[in-house]
This record gives C-alpha cells, structure tokens and sequence, in this order.
C-alpha cells in the first residue's frame, strides 16, 4: 500500500468518496445520496466519520461517536469500522482503531467499545490482537 494520511469527513462530495467503501460493511445502503443524507443526520446526534485515504481514494472508514451512560461512564463508540479488500491486512483497520482510540483519551473517555456480529469470527480475532475484549453480548428486535 501507498502513503495512508487520515482526515475526518465534512462535505457532501466526502461522504459521497465514502459510500462504496462504507457498503461494503453496510450492503443495504441503497445509494450515495441516502448515504450522505444519514450521515449528516448521525452528524447532528455526535456521528464523525474518519477516512483513511490512499491519493483521492478511500480505503478505510471508522465512524464513532462520544456518548455516556451509567455502565462506561463517557466513552467513545464505534458504529462502522471498515477497509477496502484490497487494503485489509495492511495495518489499515489497526491505523483506524489506533486513531480513535487516542481521540477517545483525547475526549476524556473512560471506555472505547465497539460491536460485531457473533458470525464475524476474522473480525473478533482482529479486535482482540488490537486489545479489546468481550464483555457481553448485543441484543436487538427489530420494530
């Protein structure tokens, strides 16, 4: 892989550079535009989406946001964490991590927490090398 440089997402034309990267985690996303659209509604509610980017490509997405609750105190959260096919075991997910989990000391967090699917056995090996361990199981019902 080439030079990776890292930059938080800000406009319209970035989240739109952002959107075939971000389905490959998140295949029902039905086009760019709803894409953008969400994301800056998610914007609004604390949602900051951070690009690892190769020249004008993007390679790598983690999307985070601060939060609070009575179990972790502050702590940061991550919604999406994804690299491109070609990107993965490059160091590109661990750059990622790395970069989030110093803004979430930088943001005063006491936790950094992050989710995957109990069938996603590569990426709970990957979170484990990256020092993050299970602490519980996620539930969901859809309504």
């Amino acid at each position: 892989m080439g030079i990776i440089y890292l930059r938080h997402i800000d406009s319209d034309q970035d989240y739109q550079a952002c959107f075939t990267v971000m389905r490959e985690l998140r295949p029902h996303l039905a086009d760019a535009d709803a894409f953008t659209a969400q994301a800056r509604r998610q914007a609004g509610q604390g949602y900051r989406l951070l690009a690892a980017w190769q020249g004008n490509e993007v390679k790598g997405l983690a999307g985070y946001r601060i939060q609070e609750n009575l179990l972790y105190g502050r702590f940061l959260y991550v919604d999406d964490l994804v690299s491109t096919l070609d990107a993965r075991s490059h160091g590109l997910g661990g750059q990622l991590i790395d970069a989030v989990r110093e803004e979430a000391q930088r943001q005063g967090c006491a936790h950094f927490v992050l989710d995957t699917a109990l069938g996603n056995p590569l990426g709970q090996r990957f979170y484990f090398r990256q020092g993050l361990l299970a602490r519980g199981m996620h539930f969901c019902q859809p309504l």
